[in-house]
């Protein structure tokens, strides 16, 4: 077993039993057979955290999901999430979050909730090479009303990967803790009127409605977009986890292939984002253009 194979079997021994009552590091090092000093070489390597840190992060964030259930005590989630006491759980929540889960529970502002990837995603993505396939895509036509895009500018990325190498990975747990959100949080491209000088038009995002007004971390800006009509591209499940870079590609194919103008659209990325919702095997891939009605709207 090579490193990576040892870091991604780990993650997903977490991913699966990090609620079971029994479950613990020791319980994790045995189901990789390593020990807890090479797990931890391993996760300082290509995680940069230790085996302990990520898997306090993963509780954390597991827990902040169960502050949102009203009926549950404090207490009960910190025992849930095997805290051993109402403090330890408290300081530790405060320590990753900047919020006391009392008051997280009371505000529900948007935190940095940690996002597991397994960590070979990271390498396919820095190795991908474009593939001419394709898949067939359902389209789906979505109202927006005027709204905000809560956003985080980077200056100079491209893509995903150097997106994510830029700016982190806290993107993606922070912008879906935002339980107003219309949809999960995506790459987006950025329309000329929000980009400034010197910055890139790649960004992270989503939408909220026009009302939201909670206070956000440094770096975060809001702007008001008008309402249009997203148009959500998505492909057909996949079962291989790891071909996420390949059924992206093939959905961004069928955007470039589609003809909007015969299905009665016209192209409106000029007053609103594109979003890349990336992929999961369970739903596809899934990418949505802002497009608005066509004047020759059912010709052909």
């Amino acid at each position: 077993m090579n490193d990576v194979n040892a870091v991604v079997l780990a993650q997903a021994y977490i991913k699966a039993h990090h609620m079971d009552v029994e479950f613990g590091i020791e319980r994790v090092c045995r189901a990789v057979g390593y020990s807890r000093r090479q797990l931890d070489r391993l996760f300082q390597k290509h995680m940069r955290m230790t085996l302990y840190a990520y898997i306090n992060a993963v509780l954390l964030s597991e827990s902040a999901a169960k502050l949102l259930e009203m009926d549950r005590e404090v207490i009960d989630v910190a025992f849930d999430c095997h805290y051993q006491s109402h403090e330890g759980y408290t300081r530790s929540f405060a320590r990753r979050f900047c919020i006391t889960p009392k008051e997280y529970r009371r505000r529900k502002i948007a935190i940095p909730l940690f996002t597991q990837h397994p960590v070979n995603h990271y390498y396919i993505l820095k190795g991908a090479q474009t593939m001419e396939t394709t898949a067939i895509c359902t389209v789906t036509p979505v109202t927006r009303p005027k709204r905000k895009l809560i956003y985080l500018p980077s200056h100079a990325a491209t893509g995903y990967f150097d997106y994510c190498e830029e700016m982190g990975c806290e993107w993606e747990g922070l912008l879906n803790s935002i339980p107003e959100k219309f949809d999960a949080a995506a790459l987006i491209e950025l329309p000329d009127f929000l980009q400034t000088e010197g910055e890139s038009k790649i960004a992270s995002g989503v939408e909220a409605p026009l009302d939201y007004e909670k206070p956000l971390p440094d770096g975060y800006r809001v702007a008001e977009l008008p309402e249009c009509i997203m148009l959500y591209f998505q492909s057909e499940p996949y079962e291989n986890p790891d071909d996420f870079g390949i059924v992206i590609g093939q959905v961004l194919k069928a955007v470039e292939n589609y003809d909007f103008e015969r299905y009665g659209y016209r192209l409106a990325n000029q007053i609103a984002p594109t979003f890349n919702l990336g992929a999961d095997p369970k739903t596809g891939a899934r990418i949505a253009i802002p497009v608005i009605k066509s004047l020759c709207e059912g010709a052909g």
